[in-house]
Parts: structure tokens; sequence; C-alpha cells
């Protein structure tokens, strides 16, 4: 392939850095995706009539930047993972200011935008992909399903035609609180609670009501894309807190007043861990103690595999400080785009006219079926038989980690549809192991690629991989590490040689 290269001489700018400040630019913009192939030095060098030495002193200091790797006897692509810090810089520096001016002037308050990862980022088929989030697509009830949304078309009525209460089916909200009571210990009633949908549609609405330029957000480290990039989105100052084998580290919350903090204590995302019950109430203490809000995402909560159900952060409050968000994209789909925010009582009324002032409400007849389905016990048997497969997924996973890797570690394999696999210490990083991983036709993802905020830059945070086990069977999970290990055996050290002991 060929580059769209123009170089100038004589130009004040040398040859090797016009080249790799014009590759760079192509890179950040995406016009060079990652893991696209580059031209050899020497096809580079004849396009465009200089030395060879010239185009690869610049591919080396791209490499040495992070933009491209090498791989011997292979080639040179773009790295899988850019950067993190240019990619900042991409949206703030490195476009033409002229380009820039002409955009702001166009469009009213402009703003750069980032966004989650929804899919596996690599676009291409693969043997065995270990996304995160995705629930069995087997597992769906499609008969029952079936039988009650054709039961609620035959007796629609005017229900297809006519708005309906923005805040969501009163029939699902009384569904919803009556479930939520004795599994999550959360006292509430229907007219607290607002259909939305997702999570993701759930945080836009809090954040519409409590996030505004300038005010302090406080999230996890690392953190949900979803949350911190819609946090960034509406201006706030975001304060990254570390977390721990115990969760949030409370000691490091921020002496601000009026902030909202972002957690997901039951399984926190990316690492699994549970936040403790110490750590539970002083979380608590502080969000009073500073008149600020704590939005709990508790988006995987169903599914804890060894002991009772923890009890809800929002359980434990007794002064209304806690937001709840809780979704059916894990338990059933994100096809269905259900979820649900269970507010304190003073924001309610806001809350209200704000979802209104969004979208109106959700659709009535995914609704309805619903509502059918949780009331006539479908869907508590159907989280029960979910849960007993994805726990056996669960544990072959395990089981192929250990048979293969010995050595590593894993983190959040207690509860969830997905856990962290600390690298044993002979792997190349995850970044590394990520990219041979993909030419093999296997899905495995950083922290940053698989849907995370990761605001440690040591070289630490880059020994975790994200594993998610709920979609895949447990054959293709067995085939995929193992596929996985004879990639890696053929670098310079083995994993089937190490001496380690399993952490």
């Amino acid at each position: 392939m060929s580059l769209p290269l123009k170089l100038q001489s004589p130009s004040p700018i040398g040859l090797q850095t016009q080249i790799f400040e014009q590759v760079r630019e192509m890179i950040l913009q995406g016009r060079l995706r990652p893991g696209e192939p580059l031209p050899a030095t020497r096809s580079l060098s004849e396009q465009l009539g200089i030395s060879r030495n010239t185009a690869a002193l610049a591919y080396e200091r791209l490499a040495a930047e992070g933009y491209i790797e090498t791989r011997h006897s292979v080639g040179t692509f773009v790295s899988m993972q850019i950067p993190e810090h240019a990619l900042h810089a991409a949206t703030r520096k490195d476009i033409a200011p002229a380009r820039t001016a002409r955009r702001t002037k166009a469009v009213s308050g402009h703003r750069d935008f980032r966004s989650q990862a929804l899919v596996n980022p690599h676009g291409r088929r693969l043997v065995a992909d270990f996304w995160v989030g995705r629930p069995d697509p087997d597992s769906f009830p499609r008969k029952t399903w079936a039988r009650l949304i054709l039961r609620r078309l035959l007796s629609a009525g005017s229900a297809l035609t006519e708005y309906r209460d923005p805040s969501g089916l009163i029939d699902l909200r009384q569904a919803i609180a009556d479930r939520v009571r004795p599994t999550r210990n959360i006292a509430t009633n229907a007219d607290e609670i607002i259909i939305v949908g997702g999570c993701q549609d759930g945080l836009n609405l809090v954040s519409r009501l409590l996030v505004t330029p300038g005010s302090t957000a406080v999230v996890e480290s690392p953190c949900y894309q979803g949350a911190a990039f819609l946090f960034e989105s509406f201006g706030a100052t975001i304060v990254p807190v570390p977390v721990d084998d115990r969760g949030l580290d409370c000691r490091r919350l921020p002496d601000v007043r009026n902030a909202i903090a972002y957690v997901t204590p039951s399984h926190q995302y990316p690492l699994g861990v549970t936040l403790s019950l110490e750590r539970r109430l002083g979380l608590l203490a502080w969000a009073a103690e500073t008149n600020s809000y704590i939005l709990e995402d508790d988006y995987d909560s169903d599914f804890r595999f060894h002991g009772a159900p923890i009890a809800a952060l929002k359980g434990l409050d007794r002064t209304g400080r806690v937001i709840y968000l809780g979704t059916f994209s894990k338990c059933l789909g994100a096809g269905l785009r259900l979820g649900y925010v269970i507010l304190p009582p003073e924001l309610v009324e806001r809350a209200r006219h704000m979802k209104t002032l969004m979208n109106n409400g959700q659709p009535w007849l995914e609704q309805a079926t619903l509502a059918d389905f949780m009331q006539s016990g479908g869907y508590e048997h159907h989280v029960r038989r979910i849960r007993k497969l994805y726990f056996s997924r669960r544990n072959a996973l395990l089981s192929s980690l250990s048979e293969h890797f010995p050595g590593g570690e894993t983190i959040g394999d207690e509860a969830g549809m997905h856990l962290a696999w600390r690298l044993p210490r002979h792997l190349p990083p995850a970044s590394k192991v990520e990219s041979l991983a993909i030419e093999a036709g296997i899905g495995v993802y950083t922290l940053a690629s698989g849907a995370a905020v990761n605001f440690d830059a040591s070289a630490e945070s880059d020994r975790f991989l994200v594993l998610g086990f709920s979609s895949l069977k447990e054959r293709e999970i067995a085939i995929g590490i193992s596929k996985l290990a004879d990639v890696l055996a053929k670098g310079p050290t083995s994993p089937r040689r190490s001496k380690s002991a399993r952490g």
C-alpha cells in the first residue's frame, strides 16, 4: 500500500520529522486504524524518493512513541492501543487552527466528545471472543417472550397509539420495586422509579440533573468509559480515586462539596472487586458530609456465584444520597434497551421532567411484556438458570487459565460476567498479548480496549486483561485459551515452561 504523504524540500522541518508528523496525524484522525499494515521502509522510500534510512528513522520514532509496532518477519502495523495522552492531544491540539475555528463558529458550545466501546473493536470474525458484558444469545427466553408479547399486542387497544407516562409503565415500575426489595434490600416504591433505555440512558438522565461545567465527578480508577466520558462531555472535573482489592479507597475521596460519585460496588468495572462494608459506610458518610450524591451502577449483581447476595449500597443509605441504576441488558439482552433509575424522593419530580424532555419515555410494548414476565415468575426462573450457566462457564475459564498459564492471578471471579486477569510476569504486557491474540483470531482485551478508562499510567496497569465468559460455550473457552497459549509460546518465553505457582 502507499501512504498519501507530501514532503516539502527545502523546508525548515526535516524529511524524517515530516514523515513522523504526517503518519502520526493519520493515525490520530482514524485514517490509519489500529492493526492496519504500513508499507515497508523500502517501499516508502521508493514512493517518496528519499533514502531508506530516512524512512526507517521516522518509523523508529513512531514506534518509540507507541503509534506503530513491528512484528518480526511479518511487517509494520498501526499499534492496537494508541497512547492515551496522544488521543487527548488529537482532540485538542492536532486539529488545524483554522479548521477548528470554522467548526466552533458553526456549532455553538462545541466540545469534543469520546464514547465508550460497545462491541469488540477489531471488526473481524474471531475463533473465540472474550468481549465483556454480553449475555448468551441462546439463553433469551424466545418462546415465552413471543407468547407474552403476542398477548399484549392483541389486547393493546390505544396503548400503541398514545403517549404514555414518560416515567415508565406503572406495572413494570411496580414489578421492579417488588423485586429489588428482597434481592437488593432496597425499600422503594413505583413512584421513585423511572424506566430508561439501559444504564447509559440512566447515566445521561442523572448527569443532566446533577452535572454542570466545572462540577466534580468522582470516579473509580479504573472506571467504565461510558460514565467517565459522559461526565466529561458535560464539562465536569473528573477526580479518579484508586481501587484496590476492597474496592474504592474511601481515604482518597476529595474534600469537595456538591459532587457526584460514580461507583460499581457489587462487581467493580473492570477489575471485578467488591466494595467492602466498611468502605460502603465510609462512602455514605462522605456523601452526607459533602452534600454529594452517589450514583450506584449495579449492572450485573444478579450473578453472584458464592455466598448470599450483597445488599446494594442504596439499601444502606439512610440520608437519601444514593441514586441506583439497574439494567435488563445483562440478564436478558442489550437489544431491549430497558433499565431503571431509583431516585431519592427530592429528585423524582425533576427527573420526570427531564425524562420527558429527553424522549417522552420508553416503548410501551417491551415494557408491558417485561412486566408480565416478571409478575409471572418467569424472570426469576430465567435468572436462576443463566446464573448456573455462567457459573459453569466461569469455571471453564478458570480451569483453562490455570492449566495453560500458571502464575497468573484472576480478580473478581466471585460474581458477574467477566473477570480481570493479571498476567504472569513472564508474559509480555497486556497490550502486546492482545495484539498477538487478535492475529490468531482470539479476542482478549486490555483495560482501555475493554471499555474502561485507566487513569494509572504505570507499567503495572498494562498487566491486566479483561475476559468475558458469559457468551462463550465451555468448548469455545477451552479452545480460545489453548490457542492463546500456543501463540504466546512462540515468543521468547513460553507459559508452559514457567515454574511459578499460581497466585
